[in-house]
């Protein structure tokens, strides 16, 4: 299967030379310059990655990345000429899976690229494992699917994958690194700030007051754990 990978960025030879790489990998690859024809390629394309410039004519990368995840949990790696931590937080807050800083290794980029779509593609497969419950939360891995309180809630594909985690192991302590090498695996190229974003989304779907949890709770020094029946 040929995947395509839309690459986003206003700058043609930055567009060209990983279009060029993405072709030798045996990719697919579409081009945008700026928001609007980005946003008309990944309605029409359905995209299996995106490759996204964060500076962009008309409307930021920031903006861009929303619009997609609002629409779809495509994996997004977002492409910053800065190294500021305030770029990547924000963009990881706003559903992006990975970041590059500017000037980047191809190499490396590929290497991100094949990253994610191998753990998006292993997370597709249907699992055959049993629905898990951990108090009045329920987990269907092979519907992807979660209740709380018989109430459905919808989860991208990273939070699902990190409460199926926890709801597998209720009570445990896991430190952020461990939840990394778990859930987003030994080849993720993202911090533990990434961690501290994806269970802040999780509180705000599974808690009755997120700002005080009771389910998804931090143990001070150490990590979070899932609180068991």
């Amino acid at each position: 299967m040929t995947y395509s990978i839309l690459v986003v960025d206003d700058e043609k030879p930055i567009t060209e030379a990983v279009g060029y790489n993405l072709r030798r990998e045996g990719y697919r690859p579409l081009t945008a310059a700026d928001a609007e024809q980005a946003m008309a390629i990944f309605r029409r394309e359905h995209p299996a990655l995106v490759i996204l410039d964060i500076m962009l004519p008309s409307a930021s990368g920031f903006e861009v990345c929303k619009r997609m995840r609002a629409l779809s949990n495509v994996p997004i790696i977002m492409l910053t000429a800065r190294a500021e931590e305030t770029d990547r937080v924000v963009g990881l807050e706003l559903g992006a899976d990975d970041y590059v800083v500017k000037p980047f290794s191809m190499r490396e980029l590929m290497a991100r690229v094949k990253s994610l779509l191998r753990r998006t593609t292993d997370h597709d497969a249907v699992p055959s494992d049993a629905d898990v419950r951990c108090g009045d939360i329920v987990v269907s891995p092979t519907r992807r699917e979660v209740t709380v309180k018989d109430r459905p809630v919808a989860m991208s594909r990273l939070e699902f994958d990190l409460l199926y985690f926890l709801v597998r192991h209720p009570d445990r302590v896991f430190e952020r690194a461990a939840l990394l090498d778990s859930v987003w695996g030994d080849d993720a190229y993202v911090g533990v700030r990434t961690v501290d974003v994806h269970i802040r989304w999780l509180r705000e779907k599974i808690e009755e007051d997120p700002g005080n949890p009771r389910r998804l709770v931090t143990v001070r020094g150490v990590g979070y754990k899932l609180v068991g029946d």
